[in-house]
C-alpha cells in the first residue's frame, strides 16, 4: 500500500473534515458571509483582484519558481520577503511546499507522487493531498539548499502566524471591505487557483512536449495564475524561470522577474535554449522535423 492508498484508506470524511481541515473550511465560509454582509463594492472587486494576484505572484515567484526549482537568484533579505509573501497565502511554509513540490517532479504521475490525479483522482489531486494529516512533515533532508537558512526554518514551522498577522493589519488598517475581499476572498481564490495547476492542468489543455506525465499547457489558466499554466512546458524544463516558452505564451511572473532584474533584486534568470523551444511536437515525433536540431529530444532537467 502506498502512501496514497493509506491516506485514502482513511476515508473521504476523515481527510476533508476532521478538526485539521476546519480553518481551511471556516476561511472558505468566512469569505462568502463577508461578501454577503458588505454586498458588492467595486473597491472590494479592486481588493480580491489585487489580493489574488499579489498571493499568486508569491506562490508562483516564491515557493515555485525559486524555492522550489531555483531557477534565479537573489539576496537574502530578497529571498526571505519571498517567503514571508509565499506562507501569507496560507500554503504552509516555504520549505513544506519545495520539499514535496521537488518530489513530485521526480516522480510525476507515478505511484508515490502524492497529488497525482492519475494516482489518487481529480480531488486528491486538488486538495485531498493538502489537507491530508499524512503529509504534514516537512523532510529538510530533501530541501538542504534552503533549510540551512534559519529563518525560513522559523517560517515553515511557524507559518500559521503570518497569515494571522496579515489579516489583522489588514483588518486595522484598511477596513471590514479589505478583510472580507482582499484576504479571505481572496486567500480562497489563490488556493483554488494554485490547486488547479495539480489537478486540472494533469487533466485538461494540450501536451506539446513528451515529458513522461499527463501535463499540459492552457493559456486561460495561465493567465489566471500568471504563468503556471505553461505546465507542460514546465515538466519538460523544469529549471526554466521562464514557463512560457513562446512570444505569445503570457507568463506575467516572468515579466515582473524580468522588471526585477533590471534593478539587480534577482538575477541570472534561466531560460530555456533553443533546442528546447524548438523541440518536436509530443504528437509529431514519430515524423523527420529538420527545424529541430539533435538535441530537440533532450530529456527535461530535474532540479
Amino acid at each position: 500500500m502506498n502512501a496514497i492508498e493509506k491516506a485514502q484508506a482513511a476515508g473521504w470524511r476523515k481527510i476533508y473534515f476532521n478538526i485539521g481541515t476546519i480553518p481551511y473550511w471556516a476561511v472558505h465560509i468566512a469569505a462568502v458571509v463577508g461578501l454577503w454582509l458588505t454586498g458588492f463594492t467595486w473597491v472590494g472587486v479592486a481588493w480580491l483582484v489585487g489580493g489574488f494576484y499579489a498571493r499568486i505572484f508569491f506562490v508562483t515567484a516564491g515557493y515555485h519558481r525559486y524555492f522550489s526549482h531555483r531557477s534565479y537568484k537573489t539576496s537574502r533579505w530578497f529571498q526571505f520577503l519571498l517567503a514571508l509573501g509565499a506562507t501569507a497565502t496560507v500554503q504552509k511554509g516555504p520549505l513544506w511546499w519545495a520539499h514535496h513540490h521537488r518530489h513530485h517532479h521526480r516522480r510525476s504521475d507515478m505511484d508515490d507522487d502524492i497529488h497525482s490525479v492519475k494516482q489518487g483522482g481529480f480531488w486528491w489531486a486538488h486538495m485531498g493531498w493538502f489537507l491530508a494529516d499524512d503529509f504534514e512533515a516537512t523532510d529538510y533532508d530533501k530541501i538542504k539548499d534552503m533549510a540551512k537558512y534559519p529563518e525560513l526554518r522559523f517560517l515553515d514551522k511557524f507559518h500559521v502566524l503570518v497569515p494571522i498577522a496579515l489579516g489583522v493589519i489588514t483588518y486595522f488598517a484598511f477596513g471590514a471591505v479589505a478583510l472580507w475581499w482582499g484576504f479571505f476572498a481572496a486567500t480562497v481564490l489563490s488556493w483554488h487557483g494554485t490547486f488547479t495547476i495539480n489537478s486540472m492542468m494533469h487533466t485538461v489543455g494540450r501536451q506539446r512536449y513528451e515529458s513522461k506525465d499527463e501535463s499540459r499547457n492552457t493559456l486561460t489558466l495561465a493567465i489566471l495564475t500568471m504563468g503556471e499554466g505553461w505546465h507542460n512546458n514546465h515538466h519538460y524544463y523544469q529549471v526554466s524561470c521562464r514557463q512560457g516558452f513562446r512570444w505569445w505564451q503570457i507568463d506575467l511572473t516572468f515579466y515582473i522577474l524580468k522588471v526585477l532584474s533590471w534593478f539587480r533584486i534577482v538575477s541570472d534568470l534561466r531560460a530555456p535554449p533553443r533546442h528546447i523551444i524548438e523541440a518536436r511536437r509530443k504528437h509529431d515525433r514519430a515524423e523527420p522535423d529538420s527545424s529541430s536540431n539533435s538535441s530537440a529530444g533532450a530529456r527535461p532537467h530535474v532540479a
